[in-house]
């Protein structure tokens, strides 16, 4: 019999997704290429410090928003 892989639902920038149980903020910034450098990860309405990205596991409907840094002039 297969182990049922549990997955908890959230939300991206408005778009729901479903991740595997225990993947943390790191990890799906990695899953959905993501570079670090060019954005800020907002963790349900509060700017999660990028040294602790692989600390933050994501629980079932965490709402990311993820902002891309636009260069210009």
């Amino acid at each position: 019999m297969m182990k049922k892989i549990k997955k908890i639902k959230i939300k991206i920038n408005g778009s729901f997704k479903l991740v595997k149980y225990n993947t943390n903020l790191s990890d799906l910034l990695k899953t959905l290429k993501i570079p670090l450098k060019k954005v800020a990860i907002e963790l349900n309405q509060e700017i999660i410090d990028k040294k602790k990205l692989n600390k933050q596991l994501l629980r079932n409907n965490d709402k990311i928003e993820i902002v891309h840094f636009i260069g210009g002039g």
